[in-house]
């Protein structure tokens, strides 16, 4: 997958993409990231990329020349073809107004050969390039950043980590929060006790059925408790249904009030 990054500030990424899970993917070359100073695509001797929104307001708006002649060099496919999904590369604009960025949007991005990250920046961008260039908006969250740097670093990470190879194993990623929706299960690792606290007895069972039962049972009563909404909108089969109630019991501790453990 090969990945560019187009922002006015390219050494906020100089440290980040070379550590971790997105420097493997880079090494292995089963990723190419390319970062692109919006500046460098000025006509002016300031190297000016904003100016003030018509209409008036607060703050300066990014302009449209820099970023449309960014793209340009790229040689990336046209729009056209890119809809027509012609071509596997996409133009993704950050934004606080964009959709909300998931695991099955980060999934959906890692089977693309190409995906262009456009950091916005100040009151927004000029709306005419948004129209002509970008085939999705995405969002990291429900709040206001200073700009796309850090969404872009997120979803770099999230994408890199499901392209094959990248990690250890595949299940890696497969067994991880949201890859089935629902949150990941609680973890041990040695020593098996530690200050009166034991590690669940199942897990070292060698009981590979039971195992998968009680990882489940947790899975789905985190999410009962913390995320009831990925709860909703997944569904439930009749084993995950038994098991969620058996999760109610026992953290209302056998006495049935299940309204009790939530408090």
């Amino acid at each position: 997958m090969k990945a560019d990054i187009v922002t006015i500030f390219p050494d906020f990424f100089r440290g980040p993409l070379d550590y971790g899970i997105t420097r493997r993917a880079q090494e292995m070359g089963l990723a190419e990231i390319k970062v692109h100073d919006l500046r460098e695509f000025t006509r002016d001797r300031h190297r000016t990329v904003d100016d003030r929104p018509f209409g008036g307001g607060e703050g300066m708006v990014l302009k449209p020349e820099p970023l449309f002649e960014c793209l340009e060099s790229m040689g990336l496919a046209p729009r056209e073809e890119r809809i027509a999904q012609r071509v596997k590369q996409s133009v993704v604009l950050l934004s606080a107004q964009g959709q909300r960025f998931t695991q099955k949007v980060a999934g959906e991005l890692a089977l693309l050969d190409r995906i262009v990250l456009v950091c916005g920046r100040y009151e927004g961008v000029d709306e005419r390039f948004i129209e002509r260039e970008t085939d999705e908006q995405w969002s990291i969250g429900d709040y206001v950043l200073s700009g796309g740097e850090l969404p872009a670093l997120v979803v770099i990470d999230a994408i890199a980590r499901l392209i094959p190879g990248t990690l250890g194993r595949a299940e890696s990623a497969e067994q991880e929060s949201f890859s089935d929706g629902l949150l990941d299960w609680p973890h041990y690792t040695r020593p098996p006790a530690m200050d009166g606290q034991a590690v669940p007895a199942v897990l070292m069972s060698g009981d590979h059925a039971a195992i998968r039962r009680w990882r489940l049972r947790q899975a789905l009563g985190r999410t009962w408790l913390r995320r009831p909404e990925l709860l909703e909108r997944r569904g439930m089969n009749d084993e995950e249904r038994a098991l969620l109630e058996e999760f109610k019991i026992e953290r209302a501790g056998g006495t049935g009030r299940i309204e009790d453990s939530q408090r």
